[in-house]
Protein backbone atom coordinates (compact mmCIF):
# COMPACT_ATOMS: atom_id res chain seq x y z
CA UNK A 1 0.00 0.00 0.00
CA UNK A 2 1.29 3.65 -0.92
CA UNK A 3 2.40 5.64 1.90
CA UNK A 4 0.13 8.35 0.55
CA UNK A 5 -2.39 6.24 0.97
CA UNK A 6 -1.44 5.09 4.55
CA UNK A 7 -0.88 8.86 6.00
CA UNK A 8 -5.12 9.77 4.27
CA UNK A 9 -6.29 6.80 6.37
CA UNK A 10 -4.50 7.56 9.51
CA UNK A 11 -5.33 11.06 9.03
CA UNK A 12 -8.61 10.16 9.17
CA UNK A 13 -8.75 7.72 11.91
CA UNK A 14 -7.65 10.27 14.04
CA UNK A 15 -10.46 13.48 12.71
CA UNK A 16 -13.05 10.27 13.18
CA UNK A 17 -11.63 9.99 17.14
CA UNK A 18 -11.39 13.91 16.98
CA UNK A 19 -14.88 14.70 15.79
CA UNK A 20 -16.33 11.71 17.94
CA UNK A 21 -14.73 13.30 21.25
CA UNK A 22 -15.94 16.71 20.11
CA UNK A 23 -19.58 15.67 19.98
CA UNK A 24 -19.00 13.73 23.11
CA UNK A 25 -18.43 17.10 24.66
CA UNK A 26 -21.36 18.88 23.61
CA UNK A 27 -23.45 16.48 24.41
CA UNK A 28 -22.88 16.96 28.15
CA UNK A 29 -25.04 20.34 27.30
CA UNK A 30 -28.09 20.21 24.98
CA UNK A 31 -30.45 22.46 23.35
CA UNK A 32 -33.52 20.27 22.14
CA UNK A 33 -35.79 21.82 19.50
CA UNK A 34 -39.54 20.40 19.32
CA UNK A 35 -42.11 20.56 16.62
CA UNK A 36 -44.95 21.75 18.65
CA UNK A 37 -48.32 23.01 17.06
CA UNK A 38 -46.50 23.91 13.75
CA UNK A 39 -43.77 25.85 14.99
CA UNK A 40 -40.57 25.35 16.45
CA UNK A 41 -39.25 25.53 20.44
CA UNK A 42 -36.14 25.17 21.83
CA UNK A 43 -35.11 24.05 25.40
CA UNK A 44 -31.32 24.07 27.03
CA UNK A 45 -30.62 22.32 30.07
CA UNK A 46 -27.88 19.15 30.60
CA UNK A 47 -27.89 16.34 28.79
CA UNK A 48 -29.59 13.78 31.51
CA UNK A 49 -32.21 16.33 32.16
CA UNK A 50 -33.64 17.20 28.91
CA UNK A 51 -33.56 13.19 27.82
CA UNK A 52 -36.04 12.44 30.75
CA UNK A 53 -38.69 14.33 29.34
CA UNK A 54 -37.89 17.42 32.28
CA UNK A 55 -38.93 20.30 30.10
CA UNK A 56 -36.61 23.69 31.02
CA UNK A 57 -37.54 26.97 29.92
CA UNK A 58 -39.24 27.15 26.44
CA UNK A 59 -38.25 29.73 23.58
CA UNK A 60 -40.55 29.99 20.39
CA UNK A 61 -37.82 30.15 17.34
CA UNK A 62 -38.57 31.22 13.69
CA UNK A 63 -36.69 32.29 11.12
CA UNK A 64 -38.69 36.31 11.35
CA UNK A 65 -37.20 36.53 14.71
CA UNK A 66 -33.71 37.05 15.67
CA UNK A 67 -32.64 34.11 17.94
CA UNK A 68 -31.85 35.04 22.23
CA UNK A 69 -28.10 35.45 22.66
CA UNK A 70 -28.63 32.27 25.30
CA UNK A 71 -29.99 29.66 22.72
CA UNK A 72 -27.08 31.03 20.23
CA UNK A 73 -24.62 29.96 22.82
CA UNK A 74 -26.12 26.97 23.73
CA UNK A 75 -26.31 25.71 20.20
CA UNK A 76 -22.66 26.67 19.46
CA UNK A 77 -21.10 24.92 22.61
CA UNK A 78 -23.79 22.05 22.90
CA UNK A 79 -25.31 19.46 20.89
CA UNK A 80 -28.54 20.70 18.65
CA UNK A 81 -30.84 17.57 18.44
CA UNK A 82 -34.19 18.26 16.28
CA UNK A 83 -37.50 16.41 17.88
CA UNK A 84 -40.04 15.63 14.48
CA UNK A 85 -43.48 16.13 15.51
CA UNK A 86 -45.55 12.60 16.14
CA UNK A 87 -47.74 12.93 12.61
CA UNK A 88 -44.15 12.66 10.92
CA UNK A 89 -42.98 9.38 12.81
CA UNK A 90 -44.05 6.05 11.85
CA UNK A 91 -43.85 3.36 14.27
CA UNK A 92 -44.27 -0.55 14.43
CA UNK A 93 -43.68 -3.11 16.77
CA UNK A 94 -41.52 -6.50 16.70
CA UNK A 95 -40.68 -9.39 18.89
CA UNK A 96 -37.17 -10.88 18.87
CA UNK A 97 -35.65 -13.48 21.37
CA UNK A 98 -34.36 -11.88 24.33
CA UNK A 99 -30.96 -13.96 23.18
CA UNK A 100 -30.37 -11.72 20.22
CA UNK A 101 -30.76 -8.71 22.20
CA UNK A 102 -26.85 -7.66 20.73
CA UNK A 103 -27.67 -8.25 17.19
CA UNK A 104 -30.91 -6.28 16.84
CA UNK A 105 -29.36 -3.01 14.54
CA UNK A 106 -28.92 -5.87 12.11
CA UNK A 107 -32.24 -7.37 13.03
CA UNK A 108 -34.28 -4.29 12.63
CA UNK A 109 -32.22 -3.33 9.49
CA UNK A 110 -33.06 -6.18 7.98
CA UNK A 111 -36.97 -5.92 8.54
CA UNK A 112 -36.78 -2.27 7.49
CA UNK A 113 -38.13 -2.93 3.77
CA UNK A 114 -41.46 -5.05 5.29
CA UNK A 115 -42.26 -2.21 8.45
CA UNK A 116 -41.57 1.13 6.05
CA UNK A 117 -43.96 2.50 3.52
CA UNK A 118 -41.17 4.27 2.17
CA UNK A 119 -38.48 2.64 -0.17
CA UNK A 120 -35.57 1.53 1.51
CA UNK A 121 -33.23 4.33 0.55
CA UNK A 122 -35.30 7.01 1.51
CA UNK A 123 -35.83 5.37 5.63
CA UNK A 124 -34.21 6.95 8.17
CA UNK A 125 -35.47 4.86 11.59
CA UNK A 126 -34.38 4.26 15.44
CA UNK A 127 -35.41 1.51 17.54
CA UNK A 128 -36.11 0.99 21.59
CA UNK A 129 -36.70 -2.14 23.12
CA UNK A 130 -38.22 -1.95 26.46
CA UNK A 131 -35.89 -3.03 29.05
CA UNK A 132 -38.61 -4.79 31.29
CA UNK A 133 -39.13 -6.87 28.61
CA UNK A 134 -35.69 -8.10 28.79
CA UNK A 135 -35.89 -11.27 31.70
CA UNK A 136 -38.87 -12.54 29.67
CA UNK A 137 -38.31 -15.20 26.58
CA UNK A 138 -39.12 -12.23 24.07
CA UNK A 139 -38.00 -8.68 23.60
CA UNK A 140 -40.83 -5.66 22.43
CA UNK A 141 -38.42 -3.70 20.23
CA UNK A 142 -40.64 -0.04 19.06
CA UNK A 143 -39.23 0.89 15.65
CA UNK A 144 -39.49 4.35 14.62
CA UNK A 145 -39.58 5.87 11.02
CA UNK A 146 -39.20 8.91 8.83
CA UNK A 147 -38.48 9.46 5.37
CA UNK A 148 -34.86 11.08 4.29
CA UNK A 149 -37.18 13.85 3.03
CA UNK A 150 -38.56 14.98 6.03
CA UNK A 151 -35.44 15.44 8.26
CA UNK A 152 -33.77 17.28 5.28
CA UNK A 153 -36.23 19.79 4.97
CA UNK A 154 -36.91 20.13 8.83
CA UNK A 155 -32.62 20.27 8.73
CA UNK A 156 -32.55 23.18 6.05
CA UNK A 157 -35.60 25.37 8.06
CA UNK A 158 -33.03 25.07 10.68
CA UNK A 159 -29.87 26.39 8.59
CA UNK A 160 -32.16 29.20 7.49
CA UNK A 161 -32.09 30.19 11.27
CA UNK A 162 -28.69 29.70 11.49
CA UNK A 163 -28.33 26.61 13.21
CA UNK A 164 -26.86 23.03 12.32
CA UNK A 165 -28.47 20.01 13.15
CA UNK A 166 -26.74 17.66 14.92
CA UNK A 167 -28.96 15.14 15.32
CA UNK A 168 -32.67 14.04 14.72
CA UNK A 169 -34.60 12.36 16.64
CA UNK A 170 -38.24 10.92 17.44
CA UNK A 171 -39.85 11.06 21.19
CA UNK A 172 -40.74 7.63 22.85
CA UNK A 173 -44.51 8.59 23.58
CA UNK A 174 -44.56 6.09 27.06
CA UNK A 175 -41.06 6.26 28.19
CA UNK A 176 -40.93 3.46 31.55
CA UNK A 177 -40.42 4.28 34.88
CA UNK A 178 -36.39 3.04 34.50
CA UNK A 179 -34.35 5.45 34.64
CA UNK A 180 -31.89 4.40 32.14
CA UNK A 181 -34.64 4.66 29.84
CA UNK A 182 -34.17 8.01 27.53
CA UNK A 183 -37.29 9.93 25.84
CA UNK A 184 -35.83 10.05 22.37
CA UNK A 185 -34.73 8.13 19.92
CA UNK A 186 -32.18 8.90 17.41
CA UNK A 187 -33.39 8.61 13.67
CA UNK A 188 -30.57 10.65 12.25
CA UNK A 189 -27.26 11.20 13.51
CA UNK A 190 -24.56 13.60 11.82
CA UNK A 191 -21.57 11.60 12.80
CA UNK A 192 -23.19 7.88 11.82
CA UNK A 193 -24.93 9.26 8.72
CA UNK A 194 -23.54 12.17 7.51
CA UNK A 195 -19.78 11.92 8.36
CA UNK A 196 -18.52 12.68 4.66
CA UNK A 197 -18.28 16.49 4.86
CA UNK A 198 -17.25 16.60 8.66
CA UNK A 199 -14.61 14.14 8.53
CA UNK A 200 -13.74 15.51 5.67
CA UNK A 201 -12.83 19.01 7.13
CA UNK A 202 -11.57 17.72 10.01
CA UNK A 203 -8.76 15.34 8.47
CA UNK A 204 -7.95 18.81 6.50
CA UNK A 205 -7.61 21.05 9.12
CA UNK A 206 -5.63 17.83 11.07
CA UNK A 207 -3.12 17.59 8.30
CA UNK A 208 -2.74 21.37 8.03
CA UNK A 209 -1.81 21.63 11.51
CA UNK A 210 0.04 18.71 11.79
CA UNK A 211 2.15 19.91 8.68
CA UNK A 212 1.98 23.20 10.50
CA UNK A 213 3.61 21.72 13.31
CA UNK A 214 6.18 19.57 11.33
CA UNK A 215 7.41 22.75 9.70
CA UNK A 216 7.66 24.96 13.39
CA UNK A 217 9.43 21.84 14.81
CA UNK A 218 11.82 21.91 11.85
CA UNK A 219 11.99 26.18 12.34
CA UNK A 220 12.94 25.40 15.46
CA UNK A 221 15.72 22.81 15.08
CA UNK A 222 17.45 24.65 12.28
CA UNK A 223 17.33 27.64 14.92
CA UNK A 224 18.76 25.58 17.40
CA UNK A 225 21.31 24.04 15.59
CA UNK A 226 22.57 27.68 14.22
CA UNK A 227 22.55 28.73 17.19
CA UNK A 228 24.55 25.79 18.94
CA UNK A 229 26.80 26.58 16.04
CA UNK A 230 27.30 30.62 16.74
CA UNK A 231 27.87 29.80 20.93
CA UNK A 232 30.86 27.67 20.23
CA UNK A 233 32.03 29.81 17.41
CA UNK A 234 31.51 33.03 20.27
CA UNK A 235 32.86 30.39 22.82
CA UNK A 236 35.69 29.69 20.80
CA UNK A 237 36.86 33.18 19.67
CA UNK A 238 36.39 33.52 24.00
CA UNK A 239 39.34 31.33 24.48
CA UNK A 240 41.34 32.74 21.64
CA UNK A 241 41.25 35.77 23.58
CA UNK A 242 41.70 34.95 26.80
CA UNK A 243 44.65 32.82 25.64
CA UNK A 244 46.31 36.28 23.96
CA UNK A 245 45.45 38.08 27.23
CA UNK A 246 47.03 35.51 29.63
CA UNK A 247 49.98 35.46 27.18
CA UNK A 248 49.86 39.56 27.65
CA UNK A 249 49.86 39.38 30.99
CA UNK A 250 52.91 36.44 31.46
CA UNK A 251 54.90 38.72 29.25
CA UNK A 252 53.66 41.71 31.50
CA UNK A 253 54.71 45.28 29.97
CA UNK A 254 57.69 43.54 28.15
CA UNK A 255 57.94 45.85 24.84
CA UNK A 256 56.34 44.84 21.74
CA UNK A 257 59.77 43.92 20.11
CA UNK A 258 61.10 41.38 22.90
CA UNK A 259 57.49 39.74 23.20
CA UNK A 260 57.74 38.47 19.41
CA UNK A 261 61.42 37.40 20.22
CA UNK A 262 61.70 33.70 20.09
CA UNK A 263 61.27 31.97 23.51
CA UNK A 264 65.28 31.86 23.99
CA UNK A 265 65.92 35.55 23.39
CA UNK A 266 63.12 36.27 25.41
CA UNK A 267 63.91 35.01 28.29
CA UNK A 268 67.93 36.69 27.84
CA UNK A 269 66.55 39.84 27.32
CA UNK A 270 63.99 39.65 30.28
CA UNK A 271 67.10 38.61 32.30
CA UNK A 272 68.93 41.95 31.28
CA UNK A 273 65.92 43.54 32.02
CA UNK A 274 65.76 42.88 35.65
CA UNK A 275 70.20 43.55 35.73
CA UNK A 276 69.27 46.57 34.51
CA UNK A 277 66.55 47.21 36.60
CA UNK A 278 69.13 46.54 40.04
CA UNK A 279 71.71 48.56 38.59
CA UNK A 280 69.02 51.53 38.26
CA UNK A 281 68.25 51.36 41.89
CA UNK A 282 71.66 51.15 42.93
CA UNK A 283 72.19 54.41 40.92
CA UNK A 284 69.38 56.28 42.44
CA UNK A 285 70.20 55.57 46.11
CA UNK A 286 73.89 57.15 44.94
CA UNK A 287 72.23 59.75 43.61
CA UNK A 288 69.54 60.49 46.56
CA UNK A 289 71.54 62.43 49.35
CA UNK A 290 71.09 61.35 52.57
CA UNK A 291 68.51 64.57 53.75
CA UNK A 292 65.90 62.98 51.27
CA UNK A 293 63.64 60.11 52.73
CA UNK A 294 61.94 57.91 49.43
CA UNK A 295 58.49 56.54 50.38
CA UNK A 296 57.66 54.87 46.70
CA UNK A 297 59.85 53.85 44.14
CA UNK A 298 57.83 52.98 40.70
CA UNK A 299 59.72 51.07 37.72
CA UNK A 300 57.13 50.91 35.20
CA UNK A 301 58.98 49.65 31.96
CA UNK A 302 61.47 52.65 31.15
CA UNK A 303 59.66 54.95 33.12
CA UNK A 304 60.85 55.67 36.41
CA UNK A 305 58.65 57.71 39.97
CA UNK A 306 60.09 58.36 43.38
CA UNK A 307 58.05 59.84 45.83
CA UNK A 308 59.30 61.01 48.93
CA UNK A 309 60.36 64.05 51.39
CA UNK A 310 63.55 66.29 51.42
CA UNK A 311 63.83 69.63 52.97
CA UNK A 312 65.23 71.22 49.08
CA UNK A 313 63.31 69.24 46.24
CA UNK A 314 64.81 70.62 43.73
CA UNK A 315 67.97 70.23 44.66
CA UNK A 316 67.39 66.77 43.65
CA UNK A 317 66.93 66.90 39.78
CA UNK A 318 70.77 67.43 39.10
CA UNK A 319 72.15 64.57 40.89
CA UNK A 320 69.56 62.27 39.14
CA UNK A 321 70.23 63.56 35.18
CA UNK A 322 74.09 63.23 36.00
CA UNK A 323 73.64 59.94 37.33
CA UNK A 324 74.09 58.73 34.07
CA UNK A 325 71.05 56.30 33.99
CA UNK A 326 68.09 58.50 34.15
CA UNK A 327 67.13 61.19 31.54
CA UNK A 328 64.57 63.60 31.25
CA UNK A 329 63.91 64.12 34.98
CA UNK A 330 60.87 66.41 35.74
CA UNK A 331 58.38 66.92 39.13
CA UNK A 332 54.97 64.70 37.51
CA UNK A 333 52.55 66.53 40.92
CA UNK A 334 52.93 69.69 42.53
CA UNK A 335 55.75 70.17 45.94
CA UNK A 336 54.09 70.18 49.03
CA UNK A 337 54.65 71.14 52.53
CA UNK A 338 54.97 67.95 55.13
CA UNK A 339 52.54 68.45 58.46
CA UNK A 340 55.61 69.09 60.15
CA UNK A 341 56.35 72.47 57.65
CA UNK A 342 60.27 71.92 57.63
CA UNK A 343 60.07 69.12 55.00
CA UNK A 344 58.62 68.91 50.98
CA UNK A 345 57.20 65.82 49.87
CA UNK A 346 58.47 65.52 46.45
CA UNK A 347 56.55 63.99 43.17
CA UNK A 348 60.11 63.03 40.34
CA UNK A 349 59.42 61.38 37.21
CA UNK A 350 62.25 60.28 34.76
CA UNK A 351 63.08 57.93 32.00
CA UNK A 352 65.38 55.09 32.33
CA UNK A 353 68.23 54.41 30.15
CA UNK A 354 69.73 50.91 30.65
CA UNK A 355 73.37 50.16 32.01
CA UNK A 356 74.72 47.11 32.31
CA UNK A 357 77.34 48.89 35.15
CA UNK A 358 77.75 51.77 36.79
CA UNK A 359 80.68 53.73 37.42
CA UNK A 360 82.60 54.46 40.27
CA UNK A 361 82.85 57.72 41.72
Amino acid sequence: MRIDTLSRRWLEVLAGLFLAWREHRREQHSLIISEENGGLVARTGERDTLLKGERSKAHVISAATPVPEELARAARAGCVTLELAAEKIVTRRISVPAQAREFLPGIVRNQIERLSPWPVGQVMHGFFADAGAEHGAMLDVRVFMTSRAIIDEARQALAAIGWRVDRVAARLLDPGADEKTPSLVALWSRIADAPRDGLAEATRLLGVSLAAAVGLALVLSVWAVASASSIRRDSEELASRSRVLQRQLQDGRMPESIASLPPEQRAWRSKETVSSSVIVIEALSRAIPDTAHLSEIRLDGATLRIIGLTDDAPALLAPLEQSGHLTNVRFFAPTTRAPDGRLSRFHIEARVEPRNTIEDE
